[in-house]
């Protein structure tokens, strides 16, 4: 007697649309997953810049009201590049108690000459943004004077990502002569550090157009503060 089945297997046709359904359904998901990271990634880089920035724009605020008025003819200097009249590798900021002390990024990406250096062990070490003990402002009075680590805070923490100021400006905008306080406007630019996703001022990122653009880790930003030297109040813009 002979038996017959129904039972078949699947036709090769069957097989190829099926694999190509999954094949499909995986690269749906695997660019889902991309797009979710890079999303993450670039919340990351913007956080960054912002938590820094804000940090910094709050710790001037603060010192420089506790501070006595300050000239800033002789309080701010910017160390200017050999050679070339209006570039700068970095600068300093003496307040009166604390000075700042930093270096450009552009600078420290070309590894330009005139860096604002750590002294003693870390002879020669570049530092990004540091905060110092200097009573008598001698940073200022003394601009090849190195830094002393010992008594120096990074206030720019590089972390994951390579952050650095890209500008700093710092203008006296009033004096209240019954009272003797001055009014400080600072302007500073903060941002990621690859030369390759900057434009040539380093004050923005490249446009997506670009083919060196790379938006998911490059983030500029501009602060803007207003601080009352000698007084315990300060006002903020952003």
């Amino acid at each position: 007697m002979n038996q017959s089945s129904n039972n078949r297997g699947f036709t090769l046709i069957e097989l190829m649309l099926a694999m190509g359904f999954v094949s499909a359904l995986l690269l749906a998901i695997a660019m889902t997953v991309i797009q979710i990271s890079n999303i993450y990634n670039t919340g990351l880089t913007y956080k960054s810049v912002n938590q820094f920035g804000g940090s910094l724009a709050n710790e001037l605020q603060r010192d420089i009201s506790q501070s006595s008025p300050f000239n800033i003819a002789t309080n701010f200097v910017q160390l200017p590049v050999t050679g070339t009249p209006g570039n700068y590798t970095g600068g300093r900021l003496c307040t009166g108690q604390y000075s700042y002390i930093w270096n450009y990024g552009k600078a420290l990406i070309n590894n330009a000459t005139s860096l604002n250096t750590y002294s003693g062990s870390d002879s020669g070490t570049p530092i990004s943004f540091v905060k110092v003990a200097d009573s008598g402002g001698g940073y200022c009075a003394n601009t090849a004077l190195k830094i002393n680590h010992a008594n120096a805070v990074e206030l720019l923490n590089i972390g994951q990502v390579n952050l650095a100021i890209h500008n700093f400006l710092i203008t006296q905008t009033s004096h209240d002569s019954a009272t003797g306080q001055y009014l400080y406007a600072i302007s500073f630019v903060i941002g990621t550090n690859d030369k390759n996703t900057l434009n040539a001022s380093s004050t923005g990122c490249l446009t997506p157009d670009n083919p060196t653009s790379n938006p998911i880790y490059c983030a500029v930003n501009q602060f803007d503060i207003v601080a009352r030297a000698g007084s315990n109040s300060s006002s903020t813009s952003n």
